[in-house]
């Protein structure tokens, strides 16, 4: 099946999510291609980005699983079909 290459977004409003989120990132680790996370204690909030390289329905399956998390905010972009040129950025 045909990957594409994905970035989730994920704002963190309830920290007592933490823990089910990475249980969730965990069950998709093998797709998983880097992940970073972002504290910002001034707003209360944490900034996870995944970059995901997956079937299509896989990828809609984690942001779903991850979007229905309460305090959990959730937006996913994809890249064009294809890929790039080879060329690094």
């Amino acid at each position: 099946m045909e990957t594409r290459i994905a970035l989730i977004g994920i704002v963190v409003e309830d920290t007592n999510a933490t823990e089910q989120i990475n249980q969730i990132l965990h069950g998709y680790a093998d797709y998983i291609i880097g992940r970073m996370g972002i504290p910002y204690h001034q707003k209360g909030v944490c900034i996870i980005s995944v970059v995901i390289d997956a079937p299509q329905p896989l990828i809609s399956a984690l942001s779903g699983k991850l979007g229905m998390l309460k305090g959990i905010n959730v937006k996913t972009i994809y890249s064009k079909a294809g890929g790039g040129d080879g060329h690094s950025c």
